[in-house]
């Protein structure tokens, strides 16, 4: 187990990440529908606790292995059953999401027993592949030394976690340390223990791909809400509004997203891939966060909602807002050439979420305003289709042009 190439021609996702990917299906769809529950129920606070660290658990292992790959896909027999194994511990995690969802609604003791002895299953299966690494690799033995050694006092601590009698709160300061040490493990490995030798093109494409999984928490909360009208309504007219407004904005936000240029920019600032790779925490649990919101759409038209009409939009709305502020933010911070034309489409995007709410408060139908925050990502597909393209081409010569990556 040897790094790779950083510097490979036509360096894919490989069939086993794409597998891989597939049990973070279940996972987002779990901790979605335990989300929508509880904000359907009223209890938005403990709905946002657990999907916050339900969210943080998925992504983060994500995260590690797919960097891991990046530098180090040997593709053998014994890095085919490691992954396996994580992926094991990925279903373990999913299935331990309800009792942890419950027991912070409750407000008690925290219930996480078997959701952190998923996530342990998949970390302690990562600490054998850095090992594995620093064994093979000589040349990155320190980083990979880094990687397993912050990983074994992370996983000592989340033990802690799971069979520590812990009220919700304190749990959550524990985890907020755990948390930390996790995320610092990779900034002290890639820039002062001598990194790993990651593909730009291949990241990218990894983030890509997961962008399309999450967003299919979309597709699966137009279905529901679908299928919430049709129940009441038959095939009316709210019925062909409201899969018009899930599809499209799925397909709004998937579009958006690919206006970053994350490569181009990565492959020359590697350093950049810090606050680019956190950042997608945030972008992957706002796009989860999405297929909630439609989905307490479907609990509010069906009439088995504790929340009235204004909160509901507002469930679809804000993850939308928040993902297209990350990604204008992502896109700012890895170029960093001012655009006074972004800030014109950020005005009419809250313009379109403001409208939104106000028709919700005004009592007009649910599939008409999901509708209006379906236009919201559509600001940015066509004014990037008249203009913007044209400026991110000139900043990007901005950019690379006087590019100094040992100075990044």
């Amino acid at each position: 187990m040897v790094g790779r190439d950083p510097d490979e021609e036509h360096r894919v996702a490989t069939p086993l990440e794409l597998l891989f990917d597939l049990t973070f299906v279940v996972a987002f769809g779990v901790a979605g529908d335990q989300f929508a529950h509880l904000v359907a129920e009223g209890h938005v606070g403990a709905g946002l606790a657990g999907f916050s660290f339900a969210m943080f658990s998925i992504i983060w292992a994500w995260i590690n292995f797919s960097w891991f790959a990046s530098a180090y896909d040997t593709d053998d027999w014994i890095y085919r059953v490691t992954t396996m194994i994580q992926m094991i511990g990925v279903v373990v995690l999913a299935l331990g999401m309800p009792e942890m969802f419950a027991s912070i609604d409750r407000g008690v003791e925290l219930d996480n027993t078997v959701m952190v002895s998923g996530y342990i299953v998949m970390r302690v299966a990562m600490v054998f592949q850095w090992l594995r690494a620093a064994r093979h690799d000589p040349d990155h033995r320190s980083a990979s030394l880094t990687y397993a050694t912050a990983l074994v006092f992370a996983q000592i601590g989340w033990v802690t976690l799971a069979i520590a009698p812990l009220t919700v709160e304190y749990a959550f300061g524990l985890g907020v340390v755990l948390i930390l040490v996790e995320m610092s493990s990779p900034v002290i490995a890639e820039r002062y223990k001598g990194g790993t030798p990651w593909h730009a093109h291949h990241i990218v494409e990894r983030h890509g791909l997961l962008v399309i999984i999450t967003l299919g928490e979309g597709v699966i909360g137009t279905v529901a809400s679908l299928s919430a009208v049709v129940e009441h309504q038959g095939w009316s007219l709210d019925a062909i509004l409201v899969a018009v407004a899930g599809i499209g904005l799925t397909f709004g936000l998937w579009w958006v997203y690919y206006i970053l240029p994350s490569a181009e920019v990565l492959a020359v600032y590697r350093r950049r891939s810090f606050v680019w790779g956190y950042s997608h925490i945030v972008v992957f649990a706002a796009l989860a966060a999405v297929g909630a919101g439609l989905h307490v759409a479907a609990y509010y038209i069906e009439h088995a909602s504790h929340i009235g009409a204004t909160a509901t939009v507002l469930a679809v709305a804000v993850p939308v807002a928040i993902y297209l502020a990350a990604v204008y933010l992502l896109y700012t911070y890895l170029l960093r050439v001012p655009d006074p034309f972004h800030v014109l489409l950020l005005a009419l995007t809250a313009a379109t979420i403001a409208l939104a709410l106000v028709l919700a408060a005004q009592g007009v139908s649910m599939a008409w305003c999901l509708i209006v925050v379906m236009l919201a990502p559509v600001v940015t597909v066509v004014g990037y289709e008249l203009l913007g393209h044209a400026h991110e081409a000139r900043a990007l010569e901005i950019a690379l042009g006087g590019a100094d990556a040992a100075e990044d």
